[in-house]
């Protein structure tokens, strides 16, 4: 399945989701950035309130991009600890690590909700979305969080992902609604026709 646009792909998860329209209770959550414009769509589609949600990748000191796990806005680390053992970090180099996202999580909540308050979860029907997923690291330590919240019912939405990854999370979730779960699996973009990275000021204006 190939997506035009990630307001497509919001498009298309919202006439999945269409059982919740006009319910009370419903709260969307969308990942920045480009979560945030699928997340909008579905929204707006079920007449729900929006707002966003953090999680960031913890980085290897040596190598950035290699998650050794992540942290949510609400403080969750989940740890790959066996990645940790096998790189020989130390707890110093993990603390510096998740003090950094912890702090790049706190500057970008500022930048996109202000001082509005986070929504209150508890007993609602919370969906949280993103424009896709790889390994689901992020996903997984966001889903975790967001059941300390105390949801009613968590709904994991998601436009496309590898379906062992799908498979994981449908575990940390009360249900998954999923567009296409292809394999092999290529990374996110390729299943979209436009896929331009999400801007600051875009969030910002979704989320007013």
């Amino acid at each position: 399945m190939l997506f035009h646009d990630r307001t497509d792909a919001g498009k298309q998860l919202a006439a999945r989701l269409a059982f919740l329209k006009n319910q009370p209770d419903v709260i969307v959550l969308g990942i920045p950035r480009g979560g945030i414009v699928v997340a909008a769509e579905i929204a707006r589609a079920l007449n729900a309130p929006l707002d966003v949600f953090l999680a960031h990748k913890l980085g290897a000191p040596f190598n950035p991009e290699l998650a050794i796990g992540a942290i949510t806005s609400t403080g969750e680390v989940l740890l790959d600890e066996s990645l940790v053992i096998e790189l020989r970090l130390s707890q110093k180099e993990i603390a510096r690590e998740i003090e950094h996202q912890r702090k790049e999580i706190a500057r970008r909540l500022a930048i996109f909700r202000g001082k509005r308050a986070p929504l209150d979860l508890k007993n609602k029907t919370v969906v949280i979305a993103d424009d896709g997923i790889a390994t689901g690291s992020t996903m997984l330590a966001a889903l975790r969080a967001l059941r300390q919240a105390q949801p009613a019912r968590l709904i994991l939405a998601i436009p496309v992902g590898p379906p062992e990854t799908i498979q994981r999370l449908a575990r940390e979730s009360d249900q998954v609604v999923v567009l296409d779960t292809p394999e092999p699996f290529w990374a996110v973009g390729r299943f979209y026709a436009q896929f331009d990275q999400t801007s600051d000021e875009e969030v910002i204006a979704l989320l007013r």
